[in-house]
């Protein structure tokens, strides 16, 4: 089901946008060479759990860690552990914060030393494929219009989309209804309205499409082994647009 959430419901869930941005920000002051990404998800828990919040993901469905930290040919769901980041690595960091009871989930992608231009561009291209699909939001548009800018995007850079794996529906639960994939036709599926919160999350492969589930049934890695990115922004539908809840600027950013 649906939810449309009150102003009261929005006004929480922006805090735990802006706790998200807040911890994201703190992360990536140590996203660099030689770092272990078990001491990135331990930086995470702390300064989650030193605002009095939670992290979505520790111990969701099993979930181990409190963040997700997945390496070049890895998508998502990377789970932290001794693996030490190298230059010329991209490091995808998803994370997930609880505050006041509700959820709010962002990711990003980075660049570690010097990586090929094509990697770059995958990088880059992926966040803006992000940004073109949240500015096809507002009452009345449909869930295939940001699927299919995104696509749209992406194709034109010669870049695939996953299609296993899609955005969602954030509330008192992580993962809500409705279903945002990636891809789609314009003008097709379920029609959004002011009050919504989704979160829009493209996953884009510098090659082909298809992927594999790894033997700890979490990490998800291209079948090619040629390198995927990863961004993503909890958003509120409006009127007339959006807003992000896990950016920087929460109340004008549309």
């Amino acid at each position: 089901m649906i939810s449309i959430k009150s102003e009261r419901e929005i006004k929480l869930m922006r805090e735990a946008g802006k706790l998200n941005y807040l911890t994201h920000e703190e992360v990536k002051k140590h996203v660099k060479a030689g770092i272990t990404t078990k001491e990135l998800d331990k930086i995470a828990y702390n300064f989650i759990s030193s605002h009095n919040a939670k992290p979505s993901f520790l111990n969701y469905e099993g979930y181990p860690a409190s963040i997700c930290v997945s390496i070049n040919d890895e998508v998502v769901h990377g789970i932290p552990g001794k693996r030490v980041i190298k230059n010329g690595d991209i490091v995808s960091i998803d994370i997930g914060v609880e505050l006041h009871g509700y959820h709010s989930d962002a990711a990003r992608t980075y660049i570690v030393g010097e990586v090929a231009p094509e990697v770059r561009a995958l990088v880059e291209n992926t966040e803006k494929a992000l940004m073109i699909g949240l500015s096809k939001i507002k009452e009345g548009a449909k869930i295939g219009d940001i699927g299919n800018a995104i696509e749209t995007f992406a194709h034109a850079h010669g870049l695939s989309v996953v299609e296993e794996l899609v955005g969602h529906g954030v509330g008192t639960n992580i993962h809500e209804d409705p279903d945002v994939p990636n891809y789609g036709k314009a003008g097709t599926g379920v029609t959004l309205r002011a009050g919504m919160v989704i979160a829009v999350e493209p996953m884009l492969n510098l090659g082909d499409r298809d992927i594999y589930l790894h033997d700890d049934d979490w990490t998800i890695s291209t079948d090619d082994e040629l390198p995927s990115a990863h961004f993503e922004h909890t958003v509120v539908v409006t009127k007339d647009g959006y807003k992000i809840l896990t950016g920087e600027i929460c109340d004008d950013e549309k």
